[in-house]
């Protein structure tokens, strides 16, 4: 007897649940920034102790966050695994984004641009797992998309510019 989750993803078009050009090239940048993030830890290991644990707990949820993402956007969609993956990426992109607003070092002990978008994050994350319980494959996949567009690899990529500790520890 077919259950109510894959008759919802047997009758949704063969497009929406096979990964496309995008969700490669999603994947593929994650995958890379995951790869700077790595680069820029191990060179910066011999201040591994002036971190503070608050910014550890931050830097460990993207890690998983972005290990998952290619998994996510590349393995096939709808069974079991994919949901018990999203719950953790879900878990680990909002623990991060709340992770932020401990985190102000740019702007003089307050909030920066960039708490804008953990704001944002943190309205997404509910309604990325609304859609996917609701059955709405497009409008989820396409949240997923936009957050791991911009809090994932466009706010990944502003982690190293500026003065901020993974890009002194990748390029000082």
């Amino acid at each position: 007897m077919a259950t109510t989750a894959a008759r919802g993803a047997a009758s949704q078009p063969r497009t929406l649940l096979a990964p496309d050009y995008y969700d490669r090239l999603l994947a593929g940048a994650a995958f890379v920034l995951l790869g700077f993030v790595a680069a820029a830890l191990w060179r910066g290991r011999a201040q591994w102790g002036e971190v503070p644990a608050f910014v550890w707990a931050h830097i460990a949820t993207i890690v998983l966050a972005l290990c998952l993402t290619p998994v996510m956007m590349l393995r096939r969609r709808g069974d079991w695994l994919h949901r018990r993956l999203g719950w953790l990426w879900v878990g680990a992109i909002g623990l991060t984004a709340l992770l932020t607003f401990g985190i102000r070092g740019l702007n003089g002990g307050s909030l920066s641009f960039i708490h804008i978008l953990s704001a944002w994050t943190l309205i997404q994350v509910p309604l990325i797992v609304w859609a996917a319980r609701g059955h709405q494959i497009a409008r989820h996949r396409a949240a997923v998309r936009g957050m791991v567009t911009g809090a994932l690899v466009i706010a990944g990529v502003f982690t190293f510019p500026f003065g901020r500790l993974l890009g002194d520890w990748l390029f000082g």
